[in-house]
């Protein structure tokens, strides 16, 4: 990639008026920048924005636009498309017992979102078995939230619900959610046969009631009630899973430890393979063209903090499609640039792993690229010091949403 000079690396984006009598007042013109085109190549182009859509894609002609912004040099970006956050836990409870309300929540993780680069994002909500922070009411209330509070918010947001499969009562509200369009992605998560194993280590123990507002002694007979209704589960997941083909509803597997873990929810429709724990995993999803994801914090950590499959190798084999934020919202911009800086693969293919490719895994054709048609979510990418890139403008639906200099013109 090519880096700016310390003089272009300063300037703020500027925007020049001309007269608004030319063209639609909402109409702008991005000018200046190294845009990534769809064939992978970084050029001069021209981007005009109209009406939340990309409406030309041009050398710039020094045509009269209603705005015009100089992007400085700057790397001219689809947005990130990320398929799995939860770090909005983090904001909505900071520490163990202590909740924010979730209009709050939700306005300081729209605000942590964009200038990170995210414009379009599944918030992963665990509905457990569990109470708490990863139960029903919190489920509930987030989704609520999003029903009322979506069109103020700046990221476009969508529901990813991870589904724990021991959570056998909720499967009928679950295929209804299903039914009625309220979830986007459903992901298949079971976490029990872990904590069970976890139950006499009372560090972990302590950890997981916590959460819950459950006492120590309460959690784990709650675990053990949960587990001794295994019998339950396949019937529980197999409604699940058919309810959520019949709505098209993506369905992705969380953890696959196995080939033939992967091969079984494969049969049930999932065709994402979420977070395979081994390159085996990964190469059984990939044989069945099933789009394997990753998490990005692996990239930019340099391994799992689970020690298990680490993302650079998976990509270096070819073996990984998206990459997502997990539970760190800056990380697919670091990630991406990492693997470039390591020669892992070219700046187009990283930038594809976190927005193209997760755009074309949850079925999304009308963002992922810069074309004409596609929806206005952009990043403006100051990359002039090596290995700290630092988003300078982000567009979503045409609107300019977050800059770093109020110079910027929106």
């Amino acid at each position: 990639m090519h880096a700016k000079g310390q003089d272009a690396a300063t300037n703020s984006l500027q925007a020049d008026d001309v007269s608004q009598s030319v063209l639609q007042a909402s109409e702008v013109t991005l000018v200046g920048g190294r845009t990534l085109l769809p064939d992978g190549s970084l050029e001069d182009a021209c981007v005009t924005l109209a009406d939340g859509r990309i409406a030309s894609v041009h050398a710039d002609e020094g045509r009269p636009t209603a705005r015009r912004i100089d992007l400085a040099g700057r790397l001219l970006l689809p947005g990130i498309v990320d398929l799995h956050g939860d770090a909005f836990e983090h904001v909505l409870m900071p520490r163990s017992g202590v909740r924010f309300p979730m209009a709050v929540a939700l306005a300081e993780i729209d605000r942590q979102l964009v200038a990170n680069g995210i414009t379009t994002a599944f918030h992963s909500l665990t509905y457990s078995w569990e109470p708490g922070l990863r139960g029903r009411d919190t489920v509930v209330e987030l989704m609520a939230a999003l029903d009322r509070l979506g069109h103020e918010l700046a990221c476009q947001p969508r529901v990813h619900l991870r589904f724990e499969l021991h959570n056998v009562d909720a499967v009928d509200e679950v295929a209804a959610w299903l039914d009625a369009g309220r979830i986007d992605l459903l992901s298949l998560n079971d976490h029990l046969e872990m904590i069970v194993g976890r139950l006499e280590r009372l560090d972990k123990l302590a950890q997981y009631a916590e959460r819950t507002g459950l006492s120590i002694e309460q959690y784990q007979e709650l675990a053990q009630q949960v587990a001794r209704r295994g019998s339950e589960v396949p019937d529980g997941v197999a409604r699940v899973c058919a309810a959520a083909r019949a709505a098209d509803v993506p369905i992705a597997s969380h953890d696959d430890e196995t080939p033939e873990a992967c091969a079984h929810f494969h049969a049930l429709g999932a065709r994402l393979c979420e977070f395979p724990c081994n390159l085996e995993t990964a190469e059984a999803a990939a044989a069945t063209g099933d789009s394997v994801i990753l998490g990005s914090p692996n990239v930019v950590r340099g391994g799992s903090h689970d020690a298990r499959l680490t993302a650079e190798d998976a990509v270096r084999a070819g073996l990984c499609d998206v990459l997502t934020t997990d539970y760190y919202y800056p990380a697919p911009l670091l990630a991406a640039f990492q693997l470039v800086a390591g020669g892992v693969c070219d700046f187009a293919a990283a930038w594809d792993l976190v927005s193209g490719g997760p755009a074309r895994a949850a079925g999304l054709s009308d963002r992922g690229m810069i074309a004409v048609g596609q929806r206005a979510d952009l990043l403006a990418v100051d990359d002039s010091v090596p290995g700290v890139p630092r988003v300078s403008a982000t567009w979503t639906g045409g609107r300019m949403v977050h800059r770093t200099s109020p110079e910027v013109g929106g």
